[in-house]
């Protein structure tokens, strides 16, 4: 185990960034799959509404940097072509 104050540090600010990193990155696949849910269940406005809510999510967690900017353009993609144009 490491002994030097800042190498202590910097563990611990490790370990409260993974959690917070895995908090969102569950959230986001709780959204995505309500939003698959209503896609699958016909029901149209709310799943548009859940897309923005999903689109939303994946936009902020880009900017923070805990889902890759491709990964996040990929999975609202797939989303977007699953729901039926209104």
């Amino acid at each position: 185990m490491a002994r030097h104050p800042s190498v202590i540090k910097r563990h611990h600010q490790s370990l409260k960034r993974h959690k917070r990193n895995m908090e969102t990155k569950s959230k986001l696949r709780t959204l995505i799959k309500k939003a698959r849910q209503l896609i699958e269940g016909k029901n149209h406005e709310n799943a548009l509404a859940q897309l923005r809510v999903v689109n939303k999510a994946l936009d902020k967690a880009v900017s923070r940097g805990i889902v890759k900017r491709n990964t996040a353009s990929r999975w609202i993609s797939r989303l977007s072509s699953a729901t039926p144009a209104t």
